[in-house]
């Protein structure tokens, strides 16, 4: 766990050093739990959610987007149930004044009795070799079975505490457990209080009356107060969906580990409208198209897994998280929830306006059933950025620092490189990135040595590397660098376009969805 943590460190390091992510107002000593990005992070942003909203909108003829207001009416959120119920359970330590979400606390309880029984495993796996049967070392062997035996006990013991919102057990369990503060070392824990989590601020001025207001939680509530003006000039009929990306606000008192959990974030979410009973039928198609979505990237398809909710919140009555292996454990990127008709029915409720679907089919009004996919961009950013970074040995005892993303969504999508600043090559250099720059992303590069501007290419994640050198002014050919296998291939300029188009577009991405 300590080698991942430092691995962590490093790509942190890394996307600050690389133009990637900075520190929120970093010269006045940063914010807490907020961050910038930078030239090359903006871009990596971009195109991911450029990759949501094609696979979405694109692909799906009954998807259409919108973008909402982060400042509503505030009894949308009264009867969204954010006001009365966006809370969570937090203790402190009373040795480092240290402030924890309980419920962290006891999920990291429960990581730690799985990275026991996988520590068992792999030893016997090495062990063992080829001859090693899995399934049976995890039947038969007894500290395996104790581990799991404990880890089961843990697990249904916090998932009654949550659904019963049982904030004296979850202590309970804290203390049970002998979960230490990670900076004190103590189990001097307080008791466990709600905390909601909505940022307040005024609307208007004192003289006219100021309206209390509320920086969006989530960009849900958007789509649901509008999805009659939607239905009615797209004239879509059920199942439709509308998507949006935009950002949403929340207090986090336990914001950590760098852009995973912040207090301003991007989502992207798509709200699905159903028939009442058909719900079922399409949680799971979209909790599988969108674990494909993931998984065409190409970052690993055992870096994924499903994790089916025991806790429902107030409005589902079916939840999925797409968890994805980050250097600190799987974790959360995307949720796939069915709503029920609750948002729906609450708006209509609040409002006093019908907002029922006509069903020209069934010939009936009714509220329709909501299958929601919400993925958050940043998080999405950084479990590519974990995935695609790698410290690399190479021959002769040099090493690289290398960004393997996806190619599609890399910031820069090729740099060309005149080998010498003199004999007309940076001419011809700036011939080809004019060319080029239409279509891709593109990069002049003159500075240091040629193998230093390729190192510093592959630790941006640039696919191609475009050498011109003094061949290229005698039969237009230039040297095409591959960033993964650093092969080198000689092709003619006329043919560029062609070869860094069909690695580097989007299309290709959404080919495999299609």
């Amino acid at each position: 766990m300590a080698q991942q943590d430092d691995v962590f460190k490093k790509i942190v390091s890394h996307a600050k050093e690389y133009g990637f992510v900075f520190p929120s107002s970093e010269i006045y000593d940063g914010l807490s739990a907020v961050y910038d990005y930078g030239q090359n992070g903006v871009e990596l942003k971009n195109n991911i959610k450029r990759y949501w909203w094609d696979a979405m909108t694109l692909l799906h003829e009954n998807i259409v987007g919108i973008d909402s207001a982060i400042f509503m009416h505030p009894t949308i959120w009264k009867a969204s149930g954010h006001v009365d119920a966006f809370n969570d359970p937090l203790i402190d330590n009373r040795d480092s004044k240290k402030r924890y979400r309980a419920d962290v606390l006891i999920e990291e309880q429960i990581a730690k009795y799985d990275e026991k029984i996988e520590k068992e495993v792999v030893k016997a796996r090495k062990r063992f070799g080829d001859s090693f049967d899995e399934a049976m070392f995890r039947q038969t062997n007894q500290r395996v079975a104790e581990n799991v035996a404990k880890r089961e006990a843990l697990h249904n013991r916090f998932s009654e505490a949550m659904n019963a919102n049982n904030l004296d057990e979850l202590r309970q369990i804290i203390l049970d457990e002998e979960i230490v503060c990670p900076v004190s070392g103590t189990r001097n824990w307080t008791e466990v209080r709600q905390f909601n989590l909505m940022f307040k601020t005024e609307m208007g001025s004192t003289a006219d009356g100021a309206m209390t207001v509320y920086l969006r939680p989530e960009t849900a509530q958007g789509i649901f107060v509008n999805y009659l003006n939607v239905q009615k000039t797209g004239r879509m009929r059920l199942p439709f969906g509308i998507a949006q990306i935009g950002k949403a606000f929340r207090n986090e008192i336990v914001a950590r580990q760098f852009i995973f959990r912040m207090r301003e974030f991007e989502q992207m979410e798509m709200q699905f409208f159903v028939r009442p009973g058909q719900e079922m039928e399409w949680f799971r198609y979209w909790k599988e198209w969108r674990l494909r979505w993931h998984k065409a990237l190409g970052l690993g398809d055992d870096k994924y897994r499903y994790h089916d909710h025991e806790k429902l919140a107030h409005y589902a009555n079916a939840a999925t998280d797409i968890e994805f292996k980050m250097p600190f454990g799987f974790k959360e990127v995307e949720g796939i929830h069915s709503r029920t008709n609750f948002d729906l029915s609450q708006h209509e409720k609040f409002s006093g306006k019908n907002i029922k679907y006509f069903d020209p089919e069934l010939k009936e009004n009714f509220v329709p059933y909501v299958i929601e996919t919400s993925i958050g961009v940043d998080r999405m950013f950084l479990s590519v950025l974990c995935s695609s970074y790698e410290e690399q040995a190479l021959e002769g005892g040099d090493t690289r620092v290398v960004l393997h993303l996806p190619a599609a969504l890399a910031p820069v999508k090729c740099a060309v490189m005149p080998l010498v600043k003199k004999d007309g090559l940076p001419d011809k250099a700036r011939e080809i990135v004019n060319d080029l720059k239409f279509d891709f992303a593109t990069h002049y590069d003159e500075k240091d040595s040629i193998g230093k501007r390729y190192r510093r290419q592959d630790a941006i994640g640039t696919p191609f590397c475009i050498t011109v050198d003094h061949q290229t002014l005698e039969d237009n050919t230039v040297t095409l660098r591959e960033r993964d296998s650093m092969e080198q291939t000689r092709v003619n300029v006329a043919d560029l376009h062609r070869l860094i188009h069909d690695r580097v577009s989007l299309t290709s991405l959404l080919r495999k969805l299609s």
